[in-house]
């Protein structure tokens, strides 16, 4: 059994390192995700079941002989006597004590029940490797609730720079418009019209804000932690074509791990129903003081037996037959369960790698647009400040800089995202 717990534990730690090399994470996200484990409420609780689990293990495998002591006191009434002549003199003969009096020790042990015990502590085994592969399926839907978090974060705070730079930008064409208002060239309406743009940034800006402050409470929620240092979309995992990953998701995935643990418990279910019409040889013996021998039925004496019972099950109605139908039929249900799993993860997993293509290219062509909206922008305001060009181009340049930005920070994020899904559905612990 310490050879099988040492070489689980070796190849845990493998495909550990082995997720590790499929997956790029920074420091501070895998320092966070630590975090969870021990902060999350949902970990330890997840983590008691394996006490628990133990605990039921611990029971199964016990096969103590049983001692229970026993005191009893009847009293039986008629009385029963026979007359028996004895020489010259006719006495009653008690054939049971009025006052029946009883104090004994009983032992009882199993010898051999053809496999019950057997069966039950392998139920209870693989109840207790299902609850260790639990704790590491919370874990695994932890970590990925906060990377998701992390990265929603960098991306509300990427955005919230953007419309400052955007709000820096209409700032500094409002002091230049103010100033040739001043100086008579300009309108009030020009004023006015930038300070309108000014306060929808802000607004934008407040409504990126609120979202922010919100992914921060999940982040307490999660770690205990309310900020964080990322501002990169730094997050990648090595791709593979859908054929290959799902493979690896039917290895790694703790949700096929459990599928495949729940088979396991529903065959030895199956094992323990199928053990019931087996015979049972128990050794028992007993030992106390008791009256009711004759002749003397009144005398307290000491007594002891000891024996052997072989029981054997004939009828039962079929009970048992029925109750094997239904766990096969239980088995069967958790076979088709991965079936199922496949047919999911097959899509999610087609998904996740289109969404990852799509976005990559779609980054690459924004990278000529925020190029060409950054320089119409300059362009722009400098053509304003000469006065070769009106407040509306301003307006339309810092809007359309503004929105290629935000359509490139969205690919990112909308990437980042895609990969983080890919990494948990290929079941890889990056942390």
């Amino acid at each position: 059994m310490k050879k099988i717990t040492v070489l689980l534990c070796i190849l845990a730690r493998a495909m550990a390192a082995y997720s590790q090399q499929q997956v790029q994470a920074n420091d501070e996200l895998k320092s966070l995700i630590t975090q969870s484990f021990s902060y999350f409420p949902k970990v330890r609780e997840a983590e008691n079941n394996i006490a628990i689990a133990q605990d039921k293990l611990a029971i199964a495998e016990i096969n103590n002989p049983t001692v229970d002591g026993l005191a009893s006191y009847r009293f039986v009434q008629p009385k029963v006597t026979i007359p028996i002549q004895s020489g010259s003199e006719v006495k009653d003969f008690q054939f049971f004590p009025v006052n029946n009096v009883n104090a004994e020790i009983d032992a009882n042990y199993l010898v051999f029940d053809f496999g019950k015990l057997k069966a039950n502590v392998e139920k209870a085994k693989t109840e207790l490797k299902y609850a260790e592969h639990n704790v590491d399926y919370i874990k695994n839907q932890l970590a990925n609730q906060v990377a998701t978090i992390y990265y929603n974060i960098v991306y509300l705070q990427k955005g919230m720079a953007i419309e400052d730079s955007v709000i820096a930008f209409l700032d500094e064409n409002k002091r230049v418009i103010s100033s040739k208002l001043a100086n008579g060239d300009a309108l009030k309406i020009d004023l006015l019209n930038v300070q309108v743009n000014i306060d929808a940034e802000q607004n934008r800006r407040l409504d990126l804000k609120n979202s922010l402050d919100k992914q921060l409470n999940l982040l307490a929620y999660t770690t205990g932690l309310t900020s964080i240092k990322g501002l990169k979309f730094d997050f990648d995992v090595a791709l593979h074509d859908a054929v290959s990953a799902l493979s690896a998701a039917q290895t790694n995935n703790l949700e096929y791990v459990l599928a495949r643990d729940r088979i396991q418990q529903a065959q030895q279910d199956l094992n323990i129903v199928q053990s019931a019409n087996k015979p049972n040889l128990l050794l028992g013996a007993n030992a106390g003081f008791k009256n009711g021998y004759v002749p003397n039925v009144n005398a307290v004496r000491f007594n002891y037996a000891a024996g052997v019972t072989f029981k054997i099950p004939i009828y039962d109605g079929g009970k048992v037959k029925q109750q094997t139908k239904l766990s096969e039929s239980i088995i069967k249900q958790n076979q088709l369960s991965v079936q199922t799993l496949d047919n999911t993860f097959t899509k999610d997993i087609q998904q996740a790698l289109t969404d990852i293509n799509s976005n990559i290219e779609r980054i690459k062509n924004t990278e000529g647009q925020i190029e060409q909206a950054r320089i119409a922008e300059e362009l722009s305001s400098s053509r304003f400040k000469n006065g070769a060009g009106t407040n509306l181009e301003i307006t339309d340049a810092s809007s359309n800089r503004k929105r290629a930005e935000f359509t490139r920070l969205q690919y990112e994020y909308q990437l980042c995202v895609a990969k983080i899904e890919l990494a948990k559905l290929l079941g890889y612990q990056y942390w």
